[in-house]
């Protein structure tokens, strides 16, 4: 089992590609106000396996080349962007950081994984 590092802070490119996939779910003046939410959001931490349970997704297998790609990086020690993670309706919708979830379970499900959360 490999060491899983992490970054202190979300990348910057983190917030368009979760603020794309929020643009899908919820109006445009809400995801705006959820995207500057998450800026300020205290870093917190779960457990994969509970991530996973509640946003109710299924795991991506190794055949996903994102889901490789991230496992690659979790191989050779460098460290994944935090999860970006919402509330909604009780559910937790994985704003950005579905890959990187998947790679990361398939490390080691019990793996504490840094989150922002709103």
């Amino acid at each position: 089992m490999s060491k899983i590092l992490w970054l202190a802070e979300p990348e910057e490119h983190n917030y368009p590609a979760a603020e794309s996939f929020l643009s899908l779910l919820f109006p445009a003046p809400q995801v705006k106000k959820i995207i500057a939410n998450l800026r300020t959001a205290k870093p917190v931490t779960f457990k994969a396996k509970d991530v996973f349970r509640a946003s109710g997704l299924s795991l991506l297998g190794v055949s996903n080349s994102h889901v490789e790609k991230d496992r690659d990086k979790v191989k050779s020690g460098k460290a994944l962007s935090p999860i970006l993670l919402v509330r909604d309706a009780g559910r937790v919708v994985i704003a950005d950081g579905y890959h990187r979830m998947c790679a990361v379970y398939m490390e080691d499900e019990d793996a504490e994984i840094p989150c922002r959360i709103v």
